[in-house]
């Protein structure tokens, strides 16, 4: 099965899975106790682990928005697109993915360096690191990346070190209806692809957002579970880019990405 056909699944057959896990997946009862289970430069990787990402992906910086990011990802080069992804011998591989909602927050952030410079950024979901890597770009003062896949926290910190950029801090492990942070910004793509994760999110950036005042962006190129979710009405649109040709034709006929400012009433 070619990874194309793989890819279908993480779209429409395991996207359940992986929702499932992020509702399951519970820490502590705050991000206050979120050093212990920090990634950063100084912890090392897995040798194999970190071998078998590296043969089993590619470093490209086109075909999507934020050519200035070089990246690590599942391209029709790889072995891995051509071979069963049973085969695979991890968690399924979200992070080696690029997803829209991803590209159009940094694209976005690498344009408008104003919205994060000087402040401290949470990068939810974080998969390949591209949104906390514009972050760290345009001058965030703090960021902090977040993924349930530990195998993700390894791609991340290869990608820091394919942007000559010293690794941030990563956070593995479910922190949504965990305490918050004092965040100033909080930032997500590619979210919302099940409707109870969806609601999760919306009751725990809402309470963000009253508690400690944060500034919360989203990324999503306009699927069904995000636009027919109540949290739309609170949202305001702030840029929609058309995705680029290659990202199109990976993504099942979706055409453009945009960027919302979630505003609660």
């Amino acid at each position: 099965m070619a990874f194309h056909g793989w890819k279908w699944l993480l779209l429409k057959g395991r996207q359940n899975i992986f929702a499932k896990a992020w509702r399951s997946r519970q820490g502590g009862s705050s991000l206050c106790s979120k050093r212990c289970c920090h990634w950063s430069a100084c912890k090392s990787m897995d040798p194999e682990v970190r071998a078998f990402v590296e043969e089993n992906t590619e470093v490209t910086s086109s075909g999507h928005f934020t050519p200035e990011i070089r990246l690590r990802l599942l391209t029709p080069q790889c072995r891995f697109w051509r071979e069963n992804p049973d085969l695979w011998p991890y968690g399924d591989p979200f992070w080696g993915i690029y997803w829209p909602g991803g590209q159009a927050l940094s694209r976005y952030i690498l344009d408008n360096p104003h919205v994060v410079k000087g402040r401290s950024v949470l990068d939810l979901g974080s998969g390949c690191g591209a949104t906390a890597i514009a972050a760290v770009m345009s001058g965030a003062s703090q960021v902090l990346a977040n993924d349930i896949d530990p195998i993700a926290g390894m791609a991340m910190i290869l990608n820091c070190e394919l942007n000559h950029l010293n690794p941030f801090p990563i956070i593995i492990k479910n922190i949504i209806n965990l305490e918050a942070g004092n965040w100033d910004l909080i930032v997500l793509g590619d979210m919302f692809y099940d409707e109870q994760l969806a609601d999760d999110l919306h009751r725990w950036l809402r309470e963000c957002i009253s508690k400690q005042r944060t500034e919360v962006l989203i990324g999503d190129p306009g699927r069904h579970q995000f636009l027919s979710h109540s949290i739309r009405s609170q949202l305001h649109k702030v840029i929609e880019y058309s995705l680029p040709k290659h990202t199109r034709q990976e993504n099942n006929g979706l055409t453009s990405s945009t960027v919302w400012s979630y505003q609660p009433s």
